[in-house]
């Protein structure tokens, strides 16, 4: 008689590094999977013995880990890596002019799937994308590009916080819809970028059984290091006020990018910008206030350490953690000079923080992988659903090849994962219990054809924004200590 529980997929004989409560890390284990959510968790001859699946995935020679999670990247800026060199303020400017100007609905729909791909093929189930970047300016003056960009994502597979709200001051801004009657430029002030941010929340918010999320953002207000900032305090001081009304109402976390000394410390205090729900980013050379803000508070805070503003500054990880604040880890991607392999992301943190104090007992590996999992669930308010492999958790689950000459020998697995995988070693992905990778092969989407179309959207936008010139090779590349 068989009394085995029935399940639809067993995944048996990995290595299974749980990030559980008690950090466990199974040899030969498995996980039982039903519908959605993870049923089980432990030896393979145990679960073996249990559990009758539908279907078995052998994970013999792998790595079996939650999905990673990215806390904190933008929408728009995958179409844009490198252009301009070296030159920060050309980035940022072509970034203002194709997110504002210069990009229509395809060209939010294709990034969207470009970056989707890319985090998918990585490992990275679950990412933060705030809607525009360079210098906050993002996309709100009509909520069709969110919506183009969260569709990407649901046909895609995984799961996305999509950060919206308003562009940095003074407004209004000049914002251009392209459609197939022309173009028509229009003036956008903060009062209708709140009413799109409700329109975005109203249409996105809990889509496709909860994988798309809205969050909030605000341009980070720091008067101390950008005089010109004093001059819109007054409007700053409004928006908080609404936006964090508008995150209570509808029970949303708030995100900004771009803290440094003083800021967090001003934003809570004056802004009312802080709370168990709040992550905030960069957070280079914090001030003890800033620190006690987020102690005080609950907010996290998410380090980039590939990041431009991590070698302007330096966000104090290991002094937060010993602080008791949540410290998760973003790639910031997926440009200038970045991507989304959020393995780089770990590798790049321990050995960052370890030069600075150069000690290299600085941020153990287990604590640099809860910091892409567990803890990056935790500052998003997720971590009753994501973040370590544990029953009634969503299964989001990925498997990394070890029997490869960089990872070899198979011992210390979590050392293995940390210190030599990369994005290429993810040799499966699943989101919420459905597979859409597996031996490398993408299987959600077609990676050719979205491939096709996105150089066609972006050799479009850069037309259209006469920046073709930002693609050109700078004259100081070669034989030069510096551009």
């Amino acid at each position: 008689m068989n009394d085995k529980q029935q399940v639809d997929i067993l995944i048996e004989h990995g290595c299974v590094i749980t990030v559980d409560a008690a950090r466990r890390v199974i040899e030969d284990g498995a996980v039982a999977i039903k519908g959605d959510r993870i049923v089980a968790v432990g030896e393979t001859s145990e679960l073996a013995q249990q559990y009758q699946a539908d279907r078995v995935i052998d994970a013999r020679r792998k790595a079996v880990l939650p999905g990673l999670i990215d806390a904190h990247a933008h929408a728009g800026h995958a179409m844009l890596r490198t252009i301009g060199g070296a030159n920060g303020d050309a980035w940022s400017a072509a970034c203002e002019a194709i997110y504002t100007r210069a990009s229509d609905e395809t060209f939010w729909e294709m990034e969207s799937h470009l970056a989707a791909l890319e985090r998918l093929k990585a490992g990275v189930t679950t990412g933060v994308s705030l809607l525009g970047g360079g210098d906050s300016i993002m996309r709100v003056d009509d909520p069709v590009y969110a919506r183009r960009h969260c569709d990407a994502v649901v046909r895609t597979g995984t799961r996305s916080i999509v950060a919206v709200g308003p562009s940095r001051p003074p407004e209004p801004r000049a914002y251009t819809r392209h459609g197939a009657n022309g173009s028509v430029t229009r003036d956008v002030d903060f009062a209708q970028m709140y009413e799109v941010c409700k329109e975005i929340i109203d249409a996105c918010h809990g889509d496709a059984n909860g994988r798309i999320q809205i969050a909030l953002t605000l341009p980070v207000y720091a008067p101390q290091h950008y005089p010109e900032h004093a001059a819109h305090e007054r409007s700053v001081r409004l928006q908080a006020e609404r936006y964090t009304a508008l995150a209570r109402e509808r029970g949303l976390s708030l995100t900004q990018d771009g803290h440094r000394a003083g800021s967090l410390d001003f934003a809570h205090r004056e802004l009312g910008l802080l709370n168990a729900k709040s992550f905030m980013s960069h957070a280079i050379d914090l001030t003890a206030e800033d620190i006690a803000a987020c102690v005080e508070t609950g907010a996290s805070i998410v380090h980039n350490p590939s990041a431009i503003m991590s070698i302007i500054g330096r966000c104090p990880v290991p002094e937060l953690i010993d602080a008791g604040v949540t410290v998760a880890i973003g790639s910031d991607g997926a440009a200038p000079d970045r991507g989304y392999d959020m393995f780089r992301h770990m590798w790049q943190c321990m050995h960052y923080h370890r030069r600075h104090f150069r000690d290299p007992d600085v941020l153990p590996h287990g604590k640099v992988l809860e910091m892409v999992t567990i803890d990056a669930a935790k500052a998003l308010s997720l971590d009753h659903e994501l973040g370590s492999l544990e029953v009634g958790k969503q299964a989001d689950i990925i498997l990394v090849d070890l029997f490869k000459p960089h990872l070899m020998p198979m011992n210390m697995p979590v050392h293995r994962v940390t210190c030599f995988a990369n994005a290429g070693d993810v040799c499966m992905t699943m989101v919420g219990g459905k597979v859409l990778m597996e031996n490398y092969r993408v299987l959600s989407v077609d990676e050719g054809d979205i491939l096709e179309r996105v150089q066609v959207a972006a050799d479009q936008a850069f037309d259209r924004a006469g920046l073709r010139h930002l693609l050109e090779t700078p004259p100081t590349l070669w034989r030069r200590s510096h551009y």
